[in-house]
């Protein structure tokens, strides 16, 4: 029977994997370091250990979810393909220009966000379309031919095509794309008006660069892993994690590989949002800190937040405006350079600095043996006591603490002239104030108050630094799920196909024209059926929510707003008016109720039923206790922590700080003067003083 699936998260250290067969009761987890120069190696590795483990054969196997950084490390690392632009005569530098805005008002030698494409690859070509979607000037085939064939002799291996207003009027850009891949076959194209057709032409030229940038890479990329799993016996479905947090297709992801540049991010968010709603939480905070990189998710009545805008590849971290601007839909998260593998450093002050340059997979903490010579946060943690050097993935790699202290004492404590103790104190406290300081901004963007809020921590890291984050950001409450180390990947089985389309038609509330908007919904309808029908969704089982972005006149910028249905007429206006007004409010506190407002983009979020999963397995019957362990802590110095076995915790079990719960894949710190209890989902839910 093909009823087992797999999920796969690719992280910058390691790889993870999480198995579930519903029907012969099996949940299986799996971690291996990340293979870096050819990442699909790790996936088949894992996947033929996994099946190998849980004593099941590749035939077994219904489908795998796969999320990959390859998107988002190939625009922050620029290593994408050369790309070439069509773009409408005279509006060659727009991309250059892009809003003539400097992201800092009073850096003289401020550094622009690069290009990907160079001015001399942007190549103009005559026609033109008006804001209302009337052809002005016919597309002049020869001149986009001659042009297009200027690229391909100086070596492009992608070509991107935005013309004025296609959001409003596609047919330029259609034709376009017919006759060059009519005379270019081998050539990938994209359109602006199939990868992002909405209103701003610099956002939108900005993403169809970005999506020819990656495209060919990631084309590569994924038929290469589908044709080694293939040569394994694998003959279900491949499908892949969205940057919004749903399952798409191969198809989808090899045409618009933009829209998995948080791919592996949204699978954590989408497994702290169904741990949260197994658990009953409606206002979490999820935290996942991995070997690279913490990632922090507002997750609100069981959905992680979101937004259709991304900013990529920032020059400068946290300077809005300094990357380059995508308009996908994406996973509304903050993250930052602060995980197990975050380097540790002296600067010229003779300040301790940590992250965001990480070790990696290759050559990883000094710990792993594999060649580092910079101390990280795992080799801080493991100085601390709070890791087992012989119990690290479960016993299967062996911690070397005796070289990691020798290390140590001759770098960092050396220059510091501290105690190696101290020193990884030092580092502890540095990566989880960064953690907090990062959290706290983003939750007062968005007015929120991180004591109302439940942390739930996952990935390797993220329980033992999780009650200290919480400690500093004033919680009551840490939840960490079983299996919290590849949570990460669960989050890929959990989250239902599920895709996003959108529009740009603009006008005055009382003058919009019901029959052009109803069109538009019916065309997303279709466009979104299509590519979920695809992802292994049934036409049944498909939910819809039609968004409007709405602002009054005059203002830069609008705001999301929920319509009451994808057919309307006048008089659903007072029922619009209303939703705009409350979601205003939210936002800003005030409401301008003799204000004109207008609509510009309409949007339509089309997702299948959530999938369910039962994490639940019968504990051990061993010995919980794993002896004691001295543990070096912020608030109360060296204590002794009992040591207990996480899998031999039954629901109902009861923990008082300080404590050590360990599992395969990560370790649980319970600080002193806090108690916790296993839920019946096997949730470790700690309780802070």
């Amino acid at each position: 029977m093909s009823t087992a699936r797999i999920g796969v998260d690719v992280g910058g250290t390691f790889t993870d994997l999480v198995l579930h067969d519903a029907t012969r009761g099996i949940t299986s987890t799996g971690k291996l370091l990340t293979t870096p120069d050819d990442p699909s190696r790790a996936i088949t590795d894992g996947v033929a250990r996994i099946l190998r483990e849980a004593g099941l054969a590749p035939g077994d196997l219904h489908s795998i979810v796969h999320g990959t950084t390859l998107v988002t490390n190939t625009v922050i690392e620029r290593t994408g393909c050369t790309v070439g632009l069509l773009i409408t005569q005279g509006f060659r530098d727009s991309l250059e220009i892009a809003k003539e805005i400097r992201y800092d008002l009073y850096d003289l030698f401020l550094e622009p966000p690069p290009t990907l494409v160079p001015r001399w690859l942007r190549r103009e070509v005559p026609e033109r379309v008006s804001a209302d979607g009337d052809v002005l000037l016919p597309l002049d085939e020869a001149a986009l031919l001659e042009q297009a064939q200027f690229l391909v002799d100086a070596g492009v291996e992608a070509i991107a095509v935005s013309f004025l207003h296609s959001y409003r009027n596609a047919a330029h850009e259609a034709r376009a794309g017919e006759l060059l891949r009519t005379a270019f076959s081998a050539i990938p194209i994209t359109l602006s008006s199939a990868v992002a057709p909405e209103i701003r032409e610099y956002e939108r030229t900005s993403t169809a660069c970005a999506n020819a940038y990656v495209q060919p890479r990631m084309q590569r990329y994924l038929t290469k892993l589908e044709a080694d799993l293939r040569a394994t016996g694998f003959s279900g479905a491949l499908y892949v994690m969205l940057s919004a947090g749903g399952i798409a297709s191969l198809r989808e992801a090899k045409e618009f590989p933009i829209r998995l540049i948080e791919s592996g991010p949204a699978a954590g968010a989408m497994a702290a949002a169904f741990i949260a709603r197994k658990a009953g939480l409606d206002h979490v905070v999820s935290y996942d800190m991995g070997g690279t990189t913490a990632k922090m998710c507002l997750v609100e009545n069981g959905a992680p937040h979101t937004k259709h805008d991304f900013e990529a590849g920032r020059v400068r971290r946290f300077a809005k405006g300094s990357g380059l601007p995508l308009k996908v839909a994406v996973v509304d998260m903050i993250e930052i350079g602060a995980g197990g593998g975050s380097i540790a450093r002296v600067d010229a002050s003779g300040l301790m600095k940590v992250g965001p340059r990480s070790a990696g997979a290759v050559p990883g903490p000094v710990c792993y043996g594999r060649g580092g010579t910079e101390p990280t946060v795992t080799d801080a943690d493991l100085l601390l006591g709070r890791l087992n050097p012989a119990h690290f993935l479960g016993g299967e790699m062996a911690l070397d603490l005796a070289g990691l202290t020798r290390v140590v004492e001759g770098g960092v404590a050396k220059a510091l002239a501290m105690p190696a103790a101290d020193t990884a104190l030092g580092i502890s406290r540095i990566v989880d104030e960064t953690m907090a300081a990062a959290t706290r901004m983003h939750l007062a963007e968005k007015g929120r108050d991180p004591r109302r809020y439940t942390l739930v921590a996952f990935g390797g890291a993220g329980p033992v630094h999780a009650c200290n984050l919480a400690r500093l950001l004033k919680m009551k409450r840490v939840v960490v799920p079983i299996g919290a180390g590849v949570a990460s990947a669960l989050g890929f089985l959990v989250a239902p196909p599920a895709t996003d389309a959108v529009r740009s038609l603009v006008a005055r509330l009382e003058r919009l024209d019901w029959d052009a908007i109803n069109t538009l919904f019916a065309a997303m309808r279709a466009e979104c059926d299509t590519l979920l029908l695809e992802a292994g969704a049934t036409a049944d089982d498909i939910a819809y929510a039609p968004i409007a972005e709405m602002r009054h006149i005059g203002q830069g910028f609008e705001i999301p707003v929920p319509l009451p249905g994808m057919v309307m007429s006048a008089h659903d206006l007072p029922a619009i008016r209303a939703a705009f007004f409350t979601a205003y409010r939210e936002r800003f506190s005030r409401i301008m109720e003799d204000a004109p407002i207008e609509a510009l983009t309409w949007r339509l979020s089309a997702r299948a039923g959530a999938r369910d999963i039962s994490l639940a397995r019968a504990a051990s019957g061993a010995d919980a206790t794993r002896g004691t362990r001295h543990l070096l802590t912020e608030t109360h110095g060296v204590v002794t922590a009992q040591v207990l076995d996480r899998y031999a915790l039954a629901p109902g079990a009861r923990i008082d700080g300080p404590a050590l719960v360990e599992e395969r894949e990560s370790t649980t710190i319970i600080p002193p003067g806090a108690r916790a209890h296993v839920d019946d989902m096997l949730n470790l839910v700690i309780e802070l003083p």
